[in-house]
């Protein structure tokens, strides 16, 4: 992961008619690599993430190079239901994206349902330290509202 990466702040946007969402400069270069990629994935309802896509691959790759030695091994054995699901799961979670003129988002479909926007909405854009998000701005609301009393106790054990 990029070390430098301390991604903050939050915007409103709309999405057009194309479902395509605008991202501030400095967040957009935040969540691109080298090769000009991104990665869109689908965390929690109501809400996509935005990752440099070198960095999640790296991540990701080192988790399905050891599940796939686990099989080989054999020692999957009586939980073929459980990598089924995650690999159910992992099959529709991510998806590498370009963003056009460095900043512009097109949401792609399956994404679009899992934030439940439509067209003309307004969304909300989170810088979350390592990511960016884009929420569904009740979703959002909400999330806040029973987050953020515990902003201090967890600012706290973070930064001890």
């Amino acid at each position: 992961m990029t070390s430098e990466l301390f991604i903050t702040g939050e915007i409103k946007r709309t999405l057009d008619e194309r479902f395509r969402v605008t991202l501030p400069t400095e967040m957009a270069s935040a969540v691109t690599d080298e090769a000009g990629e991104t990665l869109i994935t689908k965390e929690r309802e109501g809400c996509l993430s935005l990752w440099r896509s070198s960095d999640w691959n790296q991540r990701q790759e080192a988790g399905v190079a050891l599940i796939k030695q686990k099989i080989t091994a054999g020692r999957m054995e009586g939980r073929w239901g459980e990598v089924q699901r995650l690999g159910r799961l992992l099959s529709t979670r991510s998806k590498i994206i370009k963003l056009a003129n460095r900043s512009r988002i097109l949401i792609p479909e399956g994404f679009r349902e899992f934030l439940d926007v439509s067209p003309n909405q307004e969304v909300m854009i989170v810088g979350a330290v390592i990511c960016v998000e884009i929420w569904h701005p009740e979703i959002w609301l909400n999330t806040l509202r029973e987050e953020m009393p515990q902003f201090n106790p967890l600012f706290q054990k973070l930064s001890d």
